[in-house]
């Protein structure tokens, strides 16, 4: 039988090379159209270099002499007399020691990535149980990586729980480069993000990275639990912000972001709430496709060992990808190109299942009325 493959036709090549290409611009052009428009360099004006200049001369010592008065736990000597790259604060909820055990095991347990030190924390707020609270007593005296804030932890107080973390990291770790604020659902590939800051060679003191939220509007339905009232917040959109579930910013400008935090409304979402901070000094975030945000990106050990991370990651994913992507096997350019062609394709799935899932289930619901 004869192949014919390679005897078609110059449009037939031309079709199928569109086709290719076009499949390509599908599945990749949205990310490379985001970095592309929501990359840009800070603005500079009087008002932002005198937020600077206040940032620059920080006098953290009152809060240092009046520790109890903010935090339950504080780990304050953590930091001190280190050189520490990257200071990755996880945001983790009272009640999950079993989580926060998973995570010391697996990428948590990460102090070291060519060279550069590498810190880990828990940021907890206050438990309602007493018993809860001996717990996390317990668990801090025996792994020191708590810090534990003065308010309640609750979905209300999330914006409270980065206010109270910012200024513990300017306070207690000001020999922190980058700050990488997580949500402890996420897997986080370290060594990635590691190589990632290392390739940043401009404007390494306004760093703040991960995937952009654009254009955002806010919720002003007044039965919702996330409603922010006009006199809260007047305009139609939101700014550019990061995503909460993790991005990174540089000392510098958690120092900009303490000196400014009085000045943006508290009643919004704890990311836009950063956003917010960062557009009053003129600093424009800087998205990077590699951050899943809130989506969970279907397991491929090279698209794992490429992606920096991936939101709601069971305990049992969180095992199996952490021993498969620290197996020492490097990935060739075109498995990690196949890889994450493969995470791409199941993930759009995926949303694409739970979003006809979801109009399913309020259709029921809505007849059911």
């Amino acid at each position: 039988m004869q192949v014919t493959f390679c005897r078609l036709r110059t449009h037939q090549w031309c079709f199928i090379l569109f086709n290719v290409i076009l499949f390509h611009a599908l599945l990749f052009g949205a990310d490379f159209v985001e970095e592309y428009f929501l990359h840009a360099l800070p603005y500079v004006d009087m008002k932002v270099l005198e937020i600077k200049d206040k940032a620059r001369k920080l006098n953290m010592e009152p809060l240092r002499s009046n520790l109890s008065k903010y935090y339950i736990l504080s780990q304050s000597e953590v930091c001190k007399g280190k050189s520490i790259f990257l200071l990755s604060l996880i945001f983790s909820s009272p009640g999950s020691e079993t989580r926060r055990d998973l995570i010391r095991k697996t990428w948590g347990n990460v102090t070291n990535v060519r060279g550069h030190s590498i810190l880990t924390l828990f940021a907890l707020g206050m438990p309602i149980l007493v018993t809860t609270q001996q717990e996390i007593d317990r668990e801090s005296h025996k792994n020191n990586d708590i810090i534990e804030g003065i308010f309640l932890d609750s979905a209300e107080n999330q914006t409270l729980k980065i206010i109270t973390m910012t200024q513990w990291a300017v306070t207690f770790c000001p020999n922190a480069l980058f700050i990488l604020k997580v949500d402890e659902e996420m897997f986080v590939n370290l060594p990635s993000l590691v190589d990632y800051l290392l390739t940043l060679k401009e404007h390494l003191e306004d760093i703040y990275v991960g995937r952009v939220i654009h254009q955002d509007m806010p919720n002003r339905d007044p039965i919702s639990q996330e409603f922010v009232p006009l006199s809260e917040y007047p305009e139609k959109y939101y700014p550019d912000y990061c995503s909460g579930e993790a991005f990174i910013m540089s000392q510098h400008v958690a120092r900009m972001m303490y000196v400014v935090f009085k000045e943006a409304p508290i009643i919004v979402p704890a990311d836009v709430f950063i956003g917010i901070c960062a557009k009053s000094i003129g600093l424009i975030p800087i998205h990077s496709s590699r951050f899943s945000g809130k989506r969970h990106i279907r397991y491929n050990r090279c698209c794992y060992k490429f992606i920096f991370t991936s939101s709601e990651t069971t305990d049992a994913e969180m095992s199996l990808v952490w021993k498969e992507i620290n197996d020492r096997k490097e990935c060739t350019l075109f498995e990690t190109y196949s890889g994450l062609i493969s995470c791409k394709l199941l993930t759009y799935l995926d949303s694409f299942e739970r979003f006809h899932f979801g109009t399913i289930k309020n259709n029921a619901m809505y007849f059911g009325d």
